[in-house]
């Protein structure tokens, strides 16, 4: 019998998630210190037991997570620059110029200086110990990450396609004359990953002594231009000059009626199943290393994957090609027992899919937002919902519950209504409980949803490339009682532990 993550308690203890990108957090500095902190209290005090993000790597300009530039990487931006005062990394006075003139990289140069001659001063320090065991585990990815990203600011606004012939295919006396003359940039670039990596560490702590558990995303396609791509070109179909032959994207679906062209490189499964999925085991390794529970984001693809000629900006001109399926799930689970995956299960699933999640025991996901078609057989509704799956009441790609419920037409709208036994005055807080309610045993709501807000809070539109990812949470919008109604909701439906 093929195992897969059902046999942890993860998945078998009710509990109530929420879910929130960091970059969502207020912070003038960053989010990993105080500001996640606070979050974390709010939570813990509604009862809630699991955070749900976004990927959490470094962006492109568009700022979408789902388009990093490193599968392993942490995002910069995100590291609190007021937590490196307290070891004098940084001064407030350094904080004040940044502020005004210096920028946050300046910053980083600033605080990576001292680190590195405190480390010249005393090499055998515990912090500096800690950051060469760092560097020493994650070599694999670290080195070309850390190069990649200095290339990236030494010919800014360029993706690695257009680089020097030999920086773009990586030639080996190119390289290493490169990182000879940007030591100090690529030392920069290292110490940021080592700052991300203690920061996120400390606060999955501060969680876990709440009994919260992080649940992280992993986009199953990667940004042509990343780290990953220019780093592992025979993993994907490229051209001999790193183009892509072919791109991914999914034909016309509930998100778009067009379809979506995503553009991201597809993999080359066949010669990622001669070394036995090396770069999937070691990018699912990195991010076990930072969350309890992950979702693999269109797992669908592992099954199927919709392929687009590159040539062709039409994602109807695509077409179904098979995924590694069963081969690559049995390694994953060959190498990780105990690989607490979550699969979305959104959008065309076809049979197929199906049997394959269930054949490993993975959780899938349900949208109340997506259960009112007419049909009482929907599996969004929740009188079809199964124990083992998690049910949300929308996604950061929906439209929030409030959103989604003003712009219905009225016979839907009522529908809903009779459905949920309400008159629809207190949107969305019946969807919200009907969730709660579900026999599913992770419920998750976004945290606009807990808020009460509209489309003016809307995360993402899919398909589309302006104005997405950027709501912030504000502390002066969140009700004094609203922890406890939660809390009392949740102990009502059985999710407190």
């Amino acid at each position: 019998m093929t195992q897969g993550s059902a046999g942890t308690d993860l998945f078998n203890i009710r509990k109530a998630g929420v879910l929130l990108h960091p970059t969502c957090l207020p912070g003038e500095w960053g989010v990993l210190g105080q500001s996640a902190r606070r979050f974390l209290d709010f939570l813990a005090s509604a009862g809630i037991r699991v955070w749900q993000t976004l990927p959490i790597g470094p962006t492109h300009s568009d700022l979408s997570p789902y388009q990093s530039l490193s599968a392993h990487a942490g995002n910069p931006d995100f590291i609190d620059l007021e937590e490196l005062i307290a070891s004098g990394l940084l001064s407030a006075e350094d904080l004040g110029l940044a502020g005004m003139e210096m920028g946050r990289r300046s910053c980083f140069e600033r605080a990576a200086a001292r680190f590195f001659e405190r480390a010249e001063a005393s090499p055998d320090n515990a912090v500096h110990q800690a950051y060469q065991d760092y560097v020493a585990t994650n070599d694999y990815w670290l080195d070309d990450f850390t190069l990649f990203n200095a290339i990236r600011e030494a010919y800014p606004g360029l993706n690695w396609l257009q680089w020097p012939t030999e920086l773009r295919d990586r030639h080996r006396a190119a390289l290493a004359e490169f990182a000879r003359q940007a030591v100090s940039t690529v030392q920069r670039v290292r110490f940021e990953q080592f700052l991300f990596h203690t920061q996120w560490q400390a606060l999955r702590h501060y969680a876990h002594e709440r009994d919260i558990c992080l649940f992280g995303d992993i986009p199953i396609f990667v940004a042509h231009d990343s780290a990953d791509v220019w780093a592992n070109r025979e993993g994907f179909k490229l051209d001999a000059e790193g183009q892509s032959t072919v791109v991914a994207g999914v034909p016309p679906d509930y998100f778009s009626p067009d379809g979506q062209h995503w553009g991201n490189p597809l993999y080359d499964w066949e010669a990622m199943a001669g070394d036995g999925y090396q770069w999937w085991l070691q990018r699912l390794d990195s991010q076990r290393h930072l969350f309890d529970l992950i979702r693999i984001d269109h797992f669908r693809g592992l099954e199927a994957y919709w392929e687009i000629p590159a040539h062709d900006p039409q994602p109807r001109h695509g077409h179904w090609v098979a995924g590694p399926g069963r081969a690559f799930l049995e390694a994953c689970f060959g190498t990780f027992p105990e690989l607490p995956l979550v699969a979305e299960n959104l959008g065309i699933i076809s049979e197929e899919v199906e049997q394959l999640r269930r054949a490993f025991h993975l959780p899938g996901m349900t949208v109340l937002q997506f259960g009112f078609d007419g049909n009482p057989d929907n599996p969004h509704l929740t009188h079809n919902h199964e124990p083992h799956n998690l049910v949300y009441t929308g996604t950061h790609d929906n439209d929030t519950t409030l959103g989604w419920y003003t712009s219905l037409d009225d016979s839907t709208r009522n529908y809903v209504n009779h459905y949920l036994g309400t008159t629809g005055d207190n949107m969305p807080w019946p969807v919200i409980q009907a969730a709660f309610g579900s026999v599913s045993s992770i419920a998750i709501v976004p945290m606009q949803d807990l808020l009460g807000l509209g489309s003016e809070a809307r995360f993402n539109t899919p398909g589309t490339t302006q104005n997405n990812w950027l709501w912030k949470l504000n502390w002066c919008e969140v009700p004094a009682g609203l922890a406890g109604s939660v809390r009392d909701l949740a102990g009502l439906y059985g999710r407190l532990i």
